[in-house]
């Protein structure tokens, strides 16, 4: 990995801008940072834990606090975490610059909002996860993509040290037509390469969404199934109106801003099945 001095800020955020000026947020104390570069595209990230790797991808609005809270359940389980920042500020509110990072993604050339292929920033989350398998060990490295970049676990699956892949709410392609509702971020040939995956080597996916929620539309996990089989897992929570668990039918981030942190309501149960479904993979040991 790239390194550079934790008070440098000069295109450590893809040349986007921190907003973290002297050290790092406190709301990531505790993780170290440094630059990843790969195929001209260079992002903060920020590491801590100890043993195998998981790279966990930050959704809209940027790497904010709940993210970084998921980030030490996986420690608290074992793991060491990569937080790649890809938009927006490191360490704020869930809410916070929403429309700011939006307009960043548009106008930037690392994300394909409506390509029924995959982004070009999953170029460099590819090399990320390979750095990362090389500096912890292990079996091989979780990935989790949540709603912008929920895709982006399964483009990342193409690296053959990605052993647990998880889509949380993948909300790309934007889902405006009923061709990209169903698609799932890969073109034919990534698709194809990815299902000699589970069927060689016994990769699974595992996948997460709000029943209700039109930014991941049920076609999608659909797509999943009947191109993956049993290898794909989708965790579909009922979101639908007058659910028993009250939960809206605007409900989106399963594993942050609508988790319910309670035993027994379905948001925590998917929770902690994501936890199991990485640590079966990559710390197998537990389940002897």
């Amino acid at each position: 990995m790239t390194q550079e001095p934790i008070g440098d800020r000069s295109g450590g955020n893809g040349g986007q801008g921190s907003g973290t000026p002297g050290g790092v947020p406190e709301a990531l104390a505790g993780f170290t940072e440094s630059s990843f570069s790969h195929g001209g595209i260079r992002h903060q990230v920020f590491r801590a834990g100890s043993g195998p790797a998981v790279v966990l991808i930050h959704e809209i609005p940027g790497l904010h606090k709940g993210v970084v809270e998921l980030a030490h359940r996986l420690i608290d389980r074992g793991f060491t975490v990569y937080l790649p920042s890809l938009f927006g500020r490191p360490g704020g509110e869930p809410g916070e610059g929403i429309a700011r990072a939006v307009t960043r993604i548009c106008v930037s050339r690392e994300f394909r909002l409506l390509a029924d292929s995959s982004s070009p920033v999953t170029g460099w989350l590819r090399a990320l996860a390979a750095q990362a398998h090389a500096e912890c060990g292990g079996p091989g490295v979780g990935a989790i993509g949540m709603c912008l970049t929920g895709s982006f676990a399964l483009a990342m699956a193409l690296e053959p040290s990605v052993l647990a892949p998880v889509m949380s709410q993948p909300a790309l392609p934007a889902p405006l037509s009923a061709r990209r509702r169903a698609a799932v971020g890969l073109d034919a040939g990534e698709l194809s390469r990815l299902k000699e995956r589970t069927v060689n080597e016994g990769l699974g996916v595992l996948g997460l969404r709000f029943s209700s929620d039109r930014g991941c539309p049920a076609e999608r996990f659909a797509t999943l199934r009947r191109e993956l089989g049993d290898r794909f897992e989708g965790i579909e929570i009922d979101s639908s109106r007058g659910n028993g668990h009250g939960i809206p039918e605007t409900a989106h981030c399963v594993l942050t801003v609508d988790l319910v942190d309670r035993p027994g309501h379905p948001t925590r149960e998917a929770l902690d099945r994501t936890l199991d479904f990485i640590a079966e993979r990559l710390r197998p040991e537990e389940g002897r």
